[in-house]
């Protein structure tokens, strides 16, 4: 403990939030010094509090700070911890540690959702972005007060020493192509990958660019030593759009309603039956009597070759006299295979 953890603790009777300055110092390992941040950083914007001002006060500021702090020092501890990996191995690391679900995790295991100052206490208990958010809120409001090592010590004792084994996120394989093709399939959206471009680094290594559309708008891109990465790391990005812009949502949304709506669409008008002109039966039955054939009677087949239950007798009517549901040509037709089924 350090001094200043010692001048907190003695003071600590005599703050008016004392309650929640133990409950930080549960969950953090040390005492805030500006309480003031960390109050923020539990506000969320359904709350609807505002400062002296009148303009609104939530901790999305914060969590925007926070969010570059953990990338900056999780990303630090990763590169210091394994030595000699690639970058995507780290890339990889990281990002499993700084998840939206890893951090929401964190914080319902910490008790911080439960102090988060938000309009309902069922929406606050169930919304797993919002106790993800005030994680990412807190570190912001720990390196404005104490600063880069404290964030540091705090991820390194509090965070990955005692409640995240790091070795095994590590190594654990994460497939986002995987998980954005779910998500694809259950909200029937069409996506592919499309190779950007393939060239070699310096040491003449194959490198392979791709990137991820998703009814037509643009994903997430990457570029890996092999295709598998490059798409991995693609679908990655694209699943950290879907999560952070609303409105990359809305573009695949709005892609998807108009292209359902061209495949609904008739190709052809279909035609208005009142401009269609009958061709009269008597114009028919003289284009068939022009046909210089002798009449020939038919030969009727046996009961046992008819096609009907009932054995009716074969009528040519139903051949030469259903101008409607047959042209002038095949009627024609018709009349010609009759007069010459026995020559």
């Amino acid at each position: 403990m350090t001094f200043q953890d010692i001048i907190a603790r003695l003071r600590l009777p005599l703050q008016d939030d004392k309650e929640l300055r133990r409950s930080l110092q549960q969950i953090m390992g040390f005492y805030p010094r500006n309480i003031e941040h960390y109050k923020i950083a539990l506000t969320h914007k359904s709350s609807g509090q505002r400062n002296d001002k009148g303009k609104p006060l939530n901790n999305e500021r914060l969590e925007f700070l926070g969010d570059a702090m953990l990338d900056a020092v999780v990303g630090h501890i990763v590169f210091e911890r394994f030595k000699g990996k690639r970058e995507g191995f780290l890339t990889n690391t990281r990002s499993k540690l700084v998840s939206r679900d890893s951090l929401g995790k964190l914080a319902h295991e910490m008790g911080l959702d439960e102090l988060i100052q938000s309009k309902g206490q069922q929406q606050r208990s169930h919304n797993s972005y919002m106790a993800g958010n005030a994680f990412e809120a807190l570190v912001g409001a720990i390196y404005l007060d104490q600063g880069y090592d404290a964030v540091r010590r705090f991820m390194e004792k509090r965070i990955l020493k005692q409640m995240v084994n790091i070795d095994k996120v590590a190594y654990k394989e994460v497939n986002f192509k995987s998980k954005l093709l779910e998500w694809t399939q259950k909200n029937r959206v069409r996506m592919e990958y499309r190779m950007l471009k393939q060239s070699k680094d310096d040491k003449g290594s194959p490198i392979f660019g791709f990137q991820v559309f998703i009814e037509g708008v643009e994903g997430g891109k990457a570029q890996g030593y092999s295709k598998k990465e490059a798409q991995q790391l693609s679908s990655k990005e694209t699943l950290e759009r879907l999560r952070r812009e609303p409105q990359f949502i809305d573009s695949i949304f709005a892609a998807k309603s108009e292209r359902t709506k061209m495949e609904e669409e008739p190709t052809m008008a279909a035609p208005n039956i009142e401009e269609i002109s009958e061709i009269p039966i008597g114009a028919e039955t003289h284009a068939v009597s022009e046909v210089p054939v002798e009449p020939v009677t038919p030969e009727v087949p046996a009961a046992a070759e008819l096609s009907t239950e009932e054995n009716d007798e074969f009528d040519l009517s139903d051949i030469t006299h259903n101008p409607k549901e047959m042209s002038k040509e095949e009627i024609i037709a018709a009349a010609e295979e009759a007069a010459f089924a026995d020559t």
